[in-house]
């Protein structure tokens, strides 16, 4: 094995078939029957490598926080090649202009210091500052920074950014967010609609606009809905919008995951673990300008002093592709795509696949039921083994 030569033996995830990679550099060079000279039941599973468009810190780090650096940047990223993530875009939630902006400094800092970093991170999203002011819909964003939708104020922060903002999340009833999001979408932008209490009819406007996507469907809505005429129904019902789903196991309950899947169908729904900036750290109390959170040894993150109001997420990715199996009866490969295939597709960038020429993006595992981790052994990035070991029949 050297830095520009890889065998990778596992099991195919779509059908099991024991297969033997070989890479080349960054390419796949070769996918082949394995033909191993007895049962393959021990072998991991090998599968395209995650994608994850909304990751808003990890380790105690907030890619929102005003302080955030370039190292701390590198130390956030790190651990998810653990959870079997090649490809992420860092979230920056709701701020003040000088805290977006010192954010996107500082993750274009980080991108030009570790070529790494630089691949890992293909884009950005920026959810909010152009959101409801509701309580409920906003979310744990802060208030006193939403505001009306700016396109030049954007233009600055993509600027600043190195132009990697490639998602927006925005509220289609914000004062100009119409105008937003086609000035957006003009540009190749995606435009997700997200934290929002607009109305059906807003909705559809939305995505008349250009808007595609729906940040975490039924979380960051109104806690109170109409039965009938609801944000929710009207986001499900539109053909034209895929759908981001939190599987972490606490922001839905799994019949309303198996429903979301269900009407807008595998290919159209995308898994993030919406990793907040106490993911990956101990059970506990924790404090930044959001407020008080607990980490509760479930694993739930919840607003400090109660246990039902959701301070973000505290899972990794692959623990949203295990839940989803579970939640939903889908199969494994469906699930491995709605974290993979689908985001990389619906943001414009190059699908993972196991075939000859195809970039070499990996991870092998062992999925158990009922498993609330995929038990990730091995994590491959651009023919580079960044996590673990590989298995060696």
């Amino acid at each position: 094995m050297t830095a520009n030569s890889l065998t990778v033996f596992g099991r195919h995830y779509s059908n099991g078939e024991p297969i033997r990679i070989e890479i080349r550099g960054d390419r796949i060079h070769s996918v082949d029957p394995a033909w191993p000279t007895g049962r393959a039941d021990d072998w991991p599973t090998i599968a395209p490598a995650l994608f994850d468009l909304q990751i808003n810190g990890h380790s105690g780090i907030w890619f929102s926080d005003d302080s955030l650096t370039a190292d701390s940047v590198l130390k956030a990223l790190l651990p998810f090649f653990e959870y079997g993530v090649t490809r992420l875009y860092p979230t920056l939630i709701t701020n003040s202009f000088d805290g977006l902006a010192a954010g996107f400094a500082a993750i274009r800092a980080a991108c030009d210091q570790a070529p790494w970093a630089n691949r890992m991170i293909c884009g950005c999203h920026l959810e909010g500052p152009y959101i409801s002011a509701d309580d409920g819909p906003r979310g744990a964003h802060p208030k006193q920074h939403v505001r009306r939708a700016d396109w030049n104020e954007f233009q600055q922060l993509q600027q600043i950014s190195g132009q990697r903002i490639r998602l927006v999340t925005v509220a289609p009833e914000v004062e100009n967010g119409l105008d937003f999001i086609r000035q957006a979408v003009s540009t190749g932008i995606v435009v997700a609609l997200g934290h929002t209490a607009a109305t059906p009819e807003q909705i559809r406007a939305g995505v008349d606009a250009g808007a595609t996507l729906s940040t975490h469907l039924g979380n960051g809505a109104p806690a109170m809905i109409h039965r009938h005429r609801n944000v929710i129904f009207a986001q499900l019902a539109d053909s034209r919008l895929s759908a981001s789903l939190i599987v972490d196991g606490h922001h839905l309950p799994a019949d309303l995951v198996r429903t979301f899947i269900q009407v807008k169908t595998p290919s159209k729904t995308i898994l993030t673990c919406d990793a907040a900036g106490w993911a990956g750290c101990a059970p506990g109390l924790y404090e930044n300008k959001l407020g008080r959170s607990e980490l509760l040894p479930s694993g739930k993150l919840v607003v400090a002093g109660q246990r039902e109001l959701l301070a973000g997420s505290a899972q990794g990715t692959d623990t949203c592709v295990a839940n989803v199996m579970n939640f939903a009866g889908v199969s494994l490969k469906q699930a491995v795509d709605m974290a993979s295939r689908n985001p990389a597709k619906l943001l414009g960038h190059e699908m993972g696949r196991l075939r000859r020429g195809s970039v070499a993006d990996l991870m092998l595992f062992r999925p158990k039921k009922e498993s609330p981790r995929l038990n990730i052994e091995a994590t491959i990035a651009a023919g580079e083994l960044k996590f673990g070991e590989l298995f060696r029949p």
